[in-house]
């Protein structure tokens, strides 16, 4: 592992730490204490592909629509593609990451949709063209400010996904 990052949401505010290291380097006592919110997303990053650094480090963010925040595990094989439509729609990827591109690509699909009520299957429909987009093997969890946490993985189930609850 090279990094480690998790996001909350408390007040309609994404509470983001993230760094290069293992975790236990990344989270300490007093980082963890400052994470507030009941809902959170994390990542531990193994790279195979991008670079290394903290710009890459997960979970990675968007602004708009609402504030997305990604966390995902694979590998992307039609990156070029993707960064062309990318570019097409004015979206700045910043890094090397094929999920700084998935992130975008999600919020891209999106904002295409009637925002004034997100619906489940407005969400689902964005998720279905999300997948028409991204080939390759891709496990996806999502925190979208004041709507909730959204989680799939490509078409043939290649990478593991976890969902956990504490009660």
């Amino acid at each position: 592992q090279d990094a480690a990052g998790i996001v909350t949401v408390k007040d309609h505010r994404l509470n983001l730490v993230k760094d290069m290291g293992t975790v236990s380097d990344v989270f300490t006592q007093d980082t963890v204490m400052n994470l507030l919110g009941n809902v959170g997303i994390g990542h531990v990053r193994y790279p195979t592909a991008g670079g290394g650094c903290t710009a890459e480090a997960q979970p990675l963010y968007v602004n708009s629509p609402f504030g997305i925040a990604l966390a995902h595990n694979g590998n992307l094989v039609n990156t070029k593609e993707m960064l062309k439509s990318m570019r097409k729609e004015h979206r700045h990827i910043n890094t090397d990451s094929d999920s700084e591109l998935l992130l975008n690509i999600f919020a891209e699909e999106f904002q295409r949709r009637r925002l004034s009520k997100v619906t489940p299957d407005e969400i689902f429909d964005t998720v279905r063209g999300v997948m028409r987009r991204c080939k390759g093997g891709y496990a996806v969890v999502l925190l979208i400010n004041r709507i909730g946490m959204v989680a799939f993985r490509d078409p043939n189930g290649i990478r593991p996904l976890c969902f956990g609850r504490r009660v």
